[in-house]
């Protein structure tokens, strides 16, 4: 990685200079030139596989680019979000924190195993004095009580500090290594997803944090109102190219939409100027009177510009639930449940009833506990206490958030796959369905255990779209969904006329689905009828 001259400590940049990026022998993108500066996070967006957080590990120096090269401000310190949840695993929580500032752990230990000496050396006292000036300067003293602050932000309370990483739970290790990419204030902060996995109330504390920061943060997202929050530009890797655009993920949506019907609009008018040049040269070309005028109209016909638009990277996915029948007066009664998991009590009678064509979103802060839920709500799991009534005319489909037992080491081609869920006969219908959810010719072929996350998530959409149900139950249906795919689901659970039950971190995606919101956190049992906005209203007022 390249270092620039001397240029002042408030304009530090990183800036990717005419990078080029090829996979595979297939060119991702040419002549990148981006500048990103200081107090600006830009939102990196694109189509799975256009080359996102292979451009941030560009950026990291973690990567080097096919040509072209990054450039940073000299005594930059760049972080980095890492998402190994073992690489920490022998550190405990406070000291995985501090390790998002190497140096400063660096003199820490070289400290303590200087003062540790039974005897000093005058060599060993002037280097202490020296680490120490520089202990301050990095504002040291305070770093244990920064990394709890950071913590206890992002919901990682003080019973967790001292323990090790191997003894966290997974929705706690991914907490602490955001905050250690969080810690001290990074000049450039590279971040790659950073809200999976978390919950609403953490992704808030990450929004407030990420603009009141200083630095200059780079975020590959597929949260739409993540983006939207804490954005001031957007880049866009597509048609083989990275384009940088000012303003968050709306304002660039209706920009490059409006800028698409404008293209299109033109070229049809170009087309139509076209056609009616060469039936002018075509009827007056062996005409000597005329021949002037046609020569000068084949001259028009040749400047102008007819070549085709470019193709997007971007594919989105159909998404539509047709219920076989409505799903009458009796939905579902949950009566009373309790539910003990790994000795911990996740549900405590629980108790709600569900109404015809409702959309009600699960919230709160406990991941298992509404996994619970939905699994005994899905007939996988039994309540210790209470009982689950459904009614005699509803039928359910579940999305349970690990799809695991569906895929791994399963076979089958997806043909096969997707025939062994559905009644379809044919093999052009079970085409025909994957053809909707972007598996088209011979990726229809591909073994079932091979696929991606994202490619996992779409089969099982498909697999509930055949399934004809009128009560659907989705847990954490957008994880490893690119923001096409996020928006095709949204739109399509939008437009779905009967009973949804489900549970999400994408704040858009809930606000714009659900009209019920229940929390089943232990002690919580809140239920009501409001959006989900209006719902973050009221316990932002009652703190």
């Amino acid at each position: 990685m390249n270092r620039l001259g001397a240029v002042d400590k408030g304009d530090y940049m990183i800036a990717a200079v005419d990078v080029d990026l090829q996979y595979s022998g297939r060119a991702l993108f040419r002549h990148a030139d981006i500048t990103f500066t200081r107090g600006n996070c830009y939102g990196l967006i694109g189509a799975n596989g256009a080359g996102k957080s292979t451009f941030l590990k560009i950026l990291a120096g973690e990567l080097e680019p096919t040509g072209g090269k990054v450039n940073v401000t000299p005594g930059e310190r760049i972080s980095v979000l890492r998402q190994d949840h073992f690489a920490y695993d022998d550190c405990d929580v406070i000291r995985t924190v501090l390790l998002g500032n190497k140096r400063l752990c660096d003199i820490m230990d070289e400290k303590e195993e200087l003062y540790s000496k039974e005897e000093m050396s005058e060599e060993d006292g002037l280097k202490i004095s020296e680490l120490e000036e520089e202990f301050a300067e990095m504002d040291g003293w305070s770093a244990e009580s920064d990394a709890e602050i950071l913590l206890n932000g992002l919901g990682v309370t003080n019973e967790w500090h001292n323990k090790l990483m191997a003894d966290l739970p997974n929705d706690l290790k991914v907490k602490v290594l955001l905050a250690q990419s969080l810690f001290g204030s990074p000049d450039i902060l590279l971040m790659d997803e950073p809200t999976n996995h978390l919950d609403i109330e953490a992704i808030s504390w990450l929004e407030d944090f990420l603009m009141d920061l200083e630095s200059t943060v780079i975020v590959v997202s597929h949260d739409r109102h993540f983006l939207n929050t804490v954005c001031t530009h957007i880049v866009d890797i597509d048609y083989g190219k990275v384009t940088l655009y000012t303003g968050n993920y709306d304002f660039w949506f209706e920009y490059t939409q409006m800028r698409q019907r404008q293209l299109k609009e033109q070229n049809k008018k170009d087309e139509a100027k076209a056609e009616e040049l060469r039936r002018f040269i075509e009827r007056f070309s062996a005409n000597a009177s005329k021949s002037r005028q046609a020569t000068s109209r084949k001259k028009l016909l040749d400047s102008l510009d007819l070549t085709d638009l470019p193709v997007s990277s971007r594919r989105f996915p159909f998404v539509s639930f047709k219920p076989d029948r409505e799903v009458g007066n009796d939905v579902v009664t949950v009566s009373g449940i309790s539910k003990t998991v790994n000795g911990r009590k996740v549900l405590d009678n629980v108790s709600f009833t569900v109404l015809p064509c409702e959309k009600v979103a699960f919230v709160g802060t406990d991941a298992v506990a509404k996994t619970t839920l939905f699994r005994i709500l899905a007939g996988e799991l039994e309540p210790d206490e209470g009982f689950v009534k459904w009614g005699v005319t509803t039928s359910t489909s579940y999305f349970p958030s690990d799809n695991s037992q569906f895929f791994d080491g399963v076979e089958d081609n997806l043909i096969d796959w997707l025939r062994g869920y559905s009644n379809l006969i044919f093999e052009s219908d079970v085409r025909s369905w994957l053809g909707r959810m972007m598996f088209s010719g011979d990726e229809a072929l591909k073994k079932a255990k091979v696929l991606s996350g994202g490619e996992r998530v779409r089969c099982m959409l498909c697999k509930m779209m055949l399934s004809g149900a009128n009560v659907l139950i989705f847990d954490e249906p957008t994880n490893h969904l690119d923001l096409e795919s996020i928006a095709s689901l949204n739109d399509g659970l939008i437009k779905f006329p009967q009973t949804i039950l489900f549970t999400s971190h994408d704040h858009q995606f809930v606000q714009t689905v659900a009209d019920r919101i229940i929390d089943i956190t232990t002690g919580s049992h809140f239920d009501k009828k409001m959006t989900f906005d209006e719902y973050l209203e009221e316990m932002k007022n009652k703190q």
